[in-house]
């Protein structure tokens, strides 16, 4: 299980999630599931909102079905678990659902990519096979990064035109090696916009996630 997950909200986490598990799918042609616990997986990807019960739901359930019925096809390899209905105050990720969903998952090879956002990393990240930090490189996320509980295996760093920090800042930071620097290319932005990531993962994106996983 892949964990792509932030400090911060709007570092990036859902089309980095999504371009991973896209370019892992096209890759190794074999089936990857995005489990999304943000709930913006679908619109990334340009995918109808999914009505069916999510991951938020099935932790929840007294009888919870096989998880890799909640899968929802997006391309010929890839599928989404989408995040649910069962998203209000009652609902609070405890490491017994993480210890759920991680024995879930081991009935099927099927490689998972998770998109945790920021709100469920600190749990999700530590029952990761691969943890992925999604950062930008901003000082007001570096300075959460400083008080980091979970340190992940590598970090994507999403590189903005302009920015005083770099590459070397963060790795400081967080200690860990940088695995992917992605430029902040306006093609991926329209991409998104017009709901094409799942027919058409740009190269500026794909070619940089190559080795990430």
């Amino acid at each position: 299980m892949i964990v792509c997950w932030s400090v911060k909200g709007g570092s990036g986490t859902t089309v980095v999630s999504a371009s991973l598990a896209l370019s892992l799918a096209q890759r190794n042609a074999s089936p990857v599931r995005i489990i999304d616990f943000c709930g913006d997986i679908p619109a990334a990807l340009g995918i109808a909102e999914p009505s069916a019960i999510g991951i938020t739901d099935w932790l929840v359930a007294e009888k919870r079905p096989p998880i890799e019925s909640l899968q929802i096809p997006v391309t010929n390899n890839v599928s989404v678990i989408p995040r649910g209905t069962e998203i209000n105050d009652r609902f609070a990720l405890t490491a017994e659902h993480c210890n759920d969903v991680t024995n879930g998952l081991d009935s099927s090879h099927e490689l998972t990519v998770v998109d945790a956002g920021d709100e469920q990393s600190s749990l999700l990240a530590q029952y990761a096979t691969m943890s992925l930090l999604v950062i930008r490189p901003c000082y007001l996320a570096l300075r959460k990064a400083t008080h980091l509980q979970v340190k992940p295996h590598g970090v994507v760093l999403i590189n903005e035109p302009g920015r005083s920090l770099g590459k070397r800042d963060v790795e400081s930071v967080v200690g860990v090696p940088v695995l992917a620097e992605i430029p902040l290319d306006p093609s991926i932005s329209r991409c998104v916009d017009a709901g094409l990531l799942a027919s058409r993962l740009p190269v500026s994106i794909s070619q940089h996630l190559a080795h990430v996983a």
